[in-house]
């Protein structure tokens, strides 16, 4: 085999988050744990990339648990994973130089050892680095397949999105509104999150801890609404099968409200409108969307491009603080995509 190519020294050891302990209920501290580690050389058909950005994602949560999901649990005493931006600093894979940009799936580590085939080539002359973890992202997709692909979205539509300042949430509503919809509303959960929204350009905004949401959102869409874009469950699921009007559809993308429960939740208590209204709930996964993903890039990233959609990061800095963010993150202290710039 060829000597693997370099671009920069490389240390011995590098850091990593690891899993220490499984949670009951709502994470903490001390289920985390930041240890050095070897850092490794990449066989053939591998590079090493020296991570610059890493995501925390609320579906992280459901990893942390034992139990069959659509993805694997987080192992104990291992690394954690997620979405990072990085620098290639050892290729010994073709098509992949030092220097090169890279999109890889190995976070919550300093170095990553990836195969070439799970590493994707970012252009920072489309936009900013840590777009490609977020607008241009896996949340960027996930809004724009949940809205338009699973919803169905259509112009003339009036669109509910919850947690609408989230990383996911806030481009839901911007999307809606470039696409035509008739009014955009969205729930948040404090004062300072509903004037973002509205300055976002959501129509109408609430914080969901002022009284019940079946009535705020009444309130917002006396007349109803045609599509509901859920992040949370629970009450606003509740809310929103009351509001939906008939051959309304739902994008069922994350229920952030009962990954920490310790007792499963209720079901919504109106399911039975269902039926008299013919709506459709969809549960769905932004894997089973990749063939939307350069539609997407293309016509989202012209409009980061043109001012008229606005993505907003919030960054904590180093590996040590990761555990802390991703903690943050289930409060809701984050404003738009949660990064750490490692």
């Amino acid at each position: 085999m060829a000597e693997p190519s370099r671009q920069q020294s490389v240390p011995s050891v590098a850091r990593q988050v690891h899993l220490a302990s499984r949670p009951r209920g709502w994470p903490a501290p001390e289920n985390f744990a930041v240890v050095e580690a070897p850092v490794p050389e990449p066989a053939a058909g591998q590079v090493l990339v020296r991570n610059l950005l890493m995501s925390v994602d609320p579906y992280m949560r459901g990893r942390m648990n034992d139990v069959k999901s659509y993805v694997p649990p987080f192992r104990l005493g291992a690394p954690l994973d997620g979405g990072a931006v990085g620098e290639v600093v050892v290729s010994a894979a073709d098509g992949l130089r030092p220097g090169d940009l890279v999109l890889h799936g190995l976070g919550w580590r300093e170095y990553a050892l990836v195969d070439a085939g799970s590493a994707r080539v970012i252009d920072p002359a489309l936009a900013p680095v840590s777009a490609y973890l977020g607008v241009l992202g896996m949340p960027g997709l996930t809004a724009y397949a949940g809205l338009l692909e699973v919803a169905g979205m259509r112009p003339g539509d009036t669109v509910f999105v919850s947690a609408a300042a989230g990383a996911v949430g806030s481009l839901v509503g911007q999307l809606a509104r470039l696409k035509g919809a008739a009014r955009v509303i969205g729930s948040a959960g404090s004062p300072a999150k509903v004037a973002h929204l509205r300055a976002l350009g959501f129509d109408a905004a609430f914080d969901y801890h002022d009284r019940p949401v079946r009535e705020s959102l009444r309130e917002a869409a006396p007349d109803g609404i045609d599509v509901y874009f859920d992040n949370v469950g629970g009450d606003h699921l509740e809310a929103a099968i009351s509001a939906l009007r008939p051959h309304g559809r739902a994008a069922i993308c994350g229920m952030i409200s009962q990954y920490n429960a310790e007792e499963p939740a209720a079901a919504p208590r109106n399911l039975a409108l269902l039926i008299g209204k013919q709506l459709t709930l969809r549960g769905f996964l932004v894997s089973s969307h990749e063939g939307l993903r350069e539609q997407f890039v293309t016509e989202v990233s012209g409009w980061v491009r043109s001012g008229e959609l606005r993505y907003d990061e919030t960054v904590v800095e180093g590996i040590d603080a990761a555990p802390a963010a991703f903690l943050g993150l289930l409060r809701g202290e984050n404003l738009g995509k949660m990064l750490v710039r490692l």
